[in-house]
């Protein structure tokens, strides 16, 4: 807002100690010169399994301070009521291949630039996306809907993004859309993000979309298996 101090903010909480193992994702806005300020637990993986709740942010000097609260409605079985896999190719504008290019770099650190990803583990990039989805891992398969949204690199020491994205169907066998946000560990062979909602067939929908990186080819093409799990269905 120009009006007031304002800011809204979608990020994820990573654990990885002995007391906690997982993620929670968080996003609302922060009306910042309010003394505290509530945003949405909108999902997590590990110990936060399909987690809801609310966390509370009040400004201390110039460092924030926040908790959560976990929801009292638990999910009680760890067995989805819908199971899906699907595929999605994300080929990177590179400056030469426009005609074929699905996603660009939109925003990159004062050392990078809009054609190449930046050195640093890409940190500082910023990718929107129009995926093509398959239901094999054959890029020149019919696509039954389109995976759009956006993904950031933001780690130096570490190859990890974060991603927002729907899954949006037009096909005969799906109508409607699956939204997920979540963290991205690259290197890791399997990883977990969050389903935080969806339309049409996948109505009120929640559960965890593990991805798998099927191939990549050098840093404009790669292959993402999405391996989803529904645990609220309608």
């Amino acid at each position: 807002m120009k009006s007031k101090y304002n800011a809204w903010f979608a990020y994820t909480l990573v654990f990885n100690s002995s007391e906690y193992y997982g993620t929670l994702n968080i996003m609302g806005a922060d009306i910042i010169d309010q003394k505290t300020r509530d945003l949405s637990i909108v999902g997590g993986t590990g110990n936060f399994f399909m987690a809801r709740g609310v966390v509370t942010f009040s400004t201390d000097a110039v460092e924030g301070l926040g908790y959560f609260l976990e929801s009292s409605n638990k999910i009680r079985a760890h067995r989805p009521c819908k199971t899906l896999i699907f595929y999605f190719h994300d080929i990177l504008y590179n400056g030469e291949n426009g005609k074929n290019a699905t996603s660009a770099i939109v925003g990159a650190p004062s050392w990078g630039n809009l054609t190449k990803l930046a050195g640093q583990n890409h940190f500082g990039d910023l990718i929107v996306f129009d995926d093509p989805i398959t239901l094999d891992n054959n890029i020149h398969s019919n696509p039954i809907g389109r995976a759009q949204g956006f993904y950031f690199y933001d780690k130096k020491e570490i190859f990890t993004s974060w991603l927002g994205f729907s899954f949006v169907f037009n096909s005969t066998q799906h109508k409607g859309s699956i939204n997920f946000a979540g963290a991205d560990p690259i290197m890791n062979k399997t990883r977990d993000i969050s389903v935080i909602g969806g339309t049409g067939d996948f109505f009120m929908t929640r559960g965890i979309a593990t991805l798998m990186t099927d191939s990549v080819e050098g840093e404009v093409y790669f292959r993402l298996q999405v391996d989803i799990k529904l645990y609220e269905c309608w």
